[in-house]
């Protein structure tokens, strides 16, 4: 089953309250952690004012992809894995769909046409609705179980096409919690708040790109 939208925006107190430096909440999630690290999704600049087009991911994974197996291993490292929080940035154009998303579709006859007006992602009660907001950024908040992170439960762009691009969560976090990932829109990479064994585990295994990190320190940044 998808998340489940949430209205009662509570679980998220933690971060709404956090006096952290905005780009130190948006990168790493709220203070208290023992330990960090960061989930890369592109190698780290290898050199200054370096642009992402310049370099590419290591792996055929989407950041998505990675997120899910960030998440699958995270699993074991919370008392509640069936109840988890995520916050989906509302600064994606086309979750409001209506006439201002430019889609081209190919027709039958191998010809691009426009669709005149894509769907909402969501329901108005929910795109309306209440939001999680920190400085510069608010957020939709969606409960579920670990298992569906990324899961929205959006709605298809139009009938037979599903949205097949919808962004990882901007936050998650387990009811427990024992970890908080973070995930802004700008940075190459999320960045893992948990406890030392959960940090040490995840930079052991091989099928993520995790370093370690220190949140107090300026992080590598691509221009």
């Amino acid at each position: 089953m998808p998340l489940i939208p949430c209205s009662d925006l509570s679980p998220a107190d933690w971060i709404v309250s956090s006096e952290l430096p905005w780009d130190r909440l948006v990168g790493f999630g709220p203070s208290g952690f023992p330990a960090y690290a960061r989930l890369r999704f592109l190698p780290d600049p290898a050199f200054p004012g370096q642009s992402e087009n310049d370099v590419e991911a290591v792996g055929d994974e989407t950041e998505e992809e990675r997120l899910r197996a960030l998440f699958g291993l995270l699993a074991a490292h919370t008392g509640t894995p069936e109840d988890c929080c995520f916050c989906l940035w509302d600064g994606y154009g086309d979750i409001y769909g209506g006439d201002a998303v430019s889609v081209l579709v190919v027709g039958e006859d191998g010809g691009e046409r426009p669709v005149p007006r894509v769907a909402p992602a969501f329901p108005p009660e929910v795109l309306g609705g209440p939001k999680v907001v920190i400085p510069h950024r608010s957020y939709f908040l969606f409960r579920g179980p670990l298992s569906a992170a990324c899961d929205w439960g959006a709605a298809e762009m139009w009938p037979g096409q599903p949205r097949l691009d919808m962004p990882g969560p901007a936050f998650a976090w387990p009811a427990d919690h024992a970890w908080c990932v973070a995930h802004d829109v700008d940075p190459h990479w999320a960045g893992i708040g948990a406890d030392a064994g959960t940090i040490d585990r995840l930079l052991a295994d091989p099928r993520l790109d995790v370093v370690p990190a220190d949140p107090g320190r300026t992080q590598p940044a691509y221009r």
